[in-house]
């Protein structure tokens, strides 16, 4: 919900906002001094996000006709709120309406914002885009690319597909300038490329996913994988990188860098537990399971939460079940090919992309929300959700652990398996 106080630079200090807190009774009929209009305002704020509608609804109603514009501006903001809340939202929108009237102040804006999406759920599309328009002018930078987006997708509605294309160019997030994707493959090429060489199988053997060496424990090797691929031949490596190129920056471009580590972390570790507990034992390579992963994620997210993409973004999601429906097939069919690992990548990369909205676009979910609309407590299903997450990837550890030294009765012996692998090829799904 929009915050009805003016801005911060005409707040009243710490102290007096504490006091003002504590009020309950409304000052008698008369013209409000400054002070007292702020003080009205806070306490106002306060019932508004504690629940209390009516008696938030009172406390704007005695400050709406205050001298200063600022504040009756932002009295009618928080009026229109409180009405919204207690379900008159004609009421509502007419008081937004009100704030219009006035000369422009820091709550106009945001009263744009709520007039043009009442007109939405109207269904007066033209009028919410004449409002979003309005709103877009006044706009803080942060804010702009959000306007665009939802005036992009009145237009489409609209009929125009020029001026919607014009607005998602504006509104569309941009990945980063240089993807944390590129560093990545940049670094798997080169050690890769460095265990093809002579001499390379002790950085083989070392990053490798040897079982018996994990149930040993070295769990640095469920993430150490996705750096080596087959030495015999550079295919699974090119095919593999190229998978990556395509699904890293589109991953990146919805989450950010930050979380685009964290998913691919995460997805490595995935693919390379659903192999220790299920896989052979033959020691395998490649990072095909962090990459079903990123293909898991966009499938997931584009499902869930309708992300704004560019035309290759929404080409590649277009395609990112087909793909992986023959990946996973050809995995089957094909002696040779760690499926329990793509399984496992992408499984996690489903339930991420489920868990956490892009942050770096647009989505359908929050296209038409006001600020403030959407629970606050929805913040707290992602770190759950990893944490499960978390919780399965340990029990998978512990259960491969197990299961791998039954089989060598108790030890852990991994002398000699350098020179006796048979190389997994993971079938990229690019």
């Amino acid at each position: 919900m929009s915050d009805p106080r003016p801005p911060a630079d005409d707040q009243p200090a710490a102290g007096d906002q504490a006091a003002a807190g504590t009020r309950a009774e409304l000052p008698p009929p008369g013209p409000l001094s400054r002070e007292q209009a702020r003080e009205l305002l806070d306490r106002a704020a306060e019932l508004l996000a504690s629940g209390d509608y009516k008696e938030a609804a009172d406390h704007y109603r005695r400050i709406v006709g205050n001298d200063d514009a600022n504040v009756t501006a932002a009295a009618l903001l928080g009026l229109g709120e409180a009405l919204y809340r207690l379900d008159q939202a004609d009421a509502a929108v007419a008081t937004w309406e009100a704030v219009l009237e006035l000369p422009d102040t820091p709550s106009t804006y945001l009263a744009w914002r709520n007039v043009a999406a009442a007109r939405v759920r109207e269904g007066d599309l033209k009028g919410a885009a004449a409002a979003y328009r309005e709103a877009e002018r006044r706009a803080p930078p942060q804010d702009r690319a959000e306007i665009a987006t939802r005036l992009g997708w009145l237009a489409k509605e609209t009929g125009n597909v020029g001026a919607s294309r014009r607005y998602f160019a504006r509104g569309r997030g941009g990945g980063p300038a240089f993807p944390l994707t590129w560093l990545i493959i940049g670094l798997t090429v080169v050690v890769s490329v460095a265990a093809m060489s002579l001499g390379g199988d002790r950085i083989l053997a070392a990053l490798e996913l040897d079982k018996r060496a994990v149930a040993a424990g070295e769990y640095y090797r469920l993430w150490s994988v996705v750096l080596v691929h087959d030495p015999t031949s550079l295919l699974h490596l090119g095919f593999n990188m190229y998978a990556l190129f395509i699904a890293g920056p589109l991953v990146e471009q919805l989450y950010g860098s930050r979380l685009f580590l964290v998913f691919y972390l995460l997805c490595a570790a995935a693919g390379s537990v659903a192999s220790f507990v299920f896989g052979s034992e033959v020691p395998s390579v490649g990072a095909s399971g962090a990459i079903f992963g990123l293909f898991g994620v966009l499938l997931s997210a584009s499902r869930a939460h309708n992300p704004v993409l560019d035309r290759r973004g929404r080409s590649l999601v277009g395609q990112i079940g087909t793909l992986i429906l023959i990946n996973l097939a050809f995995g089957f069919i094909v002696p040779g090919i760690d499926n329990s690992a793509h399984i496992g990548g992408l499984l996690a990369g489903l339930w991420l992309g489920f868990l956490f909205v892009p942050g770096r676009v647009t989505t359908l979910r929050n296209l038409w929300q006001r600020p403030g609309d959407a629970a606050g407590g929805t913040s707290l299903l992602p770190a759950i959700g990893v944490a499960a997450l978390v919780c399965v990837l340990a029990v998978g550890v512990v259960v491969g652990t197990a299961t791998w030294r039954a089989r060598e009765g108790g030890t852990a012996d991994t002398a000699g398996t350098a020179s006796a692998i048979v190389l997994l090829s993971r079938s990229s799904p690019g």
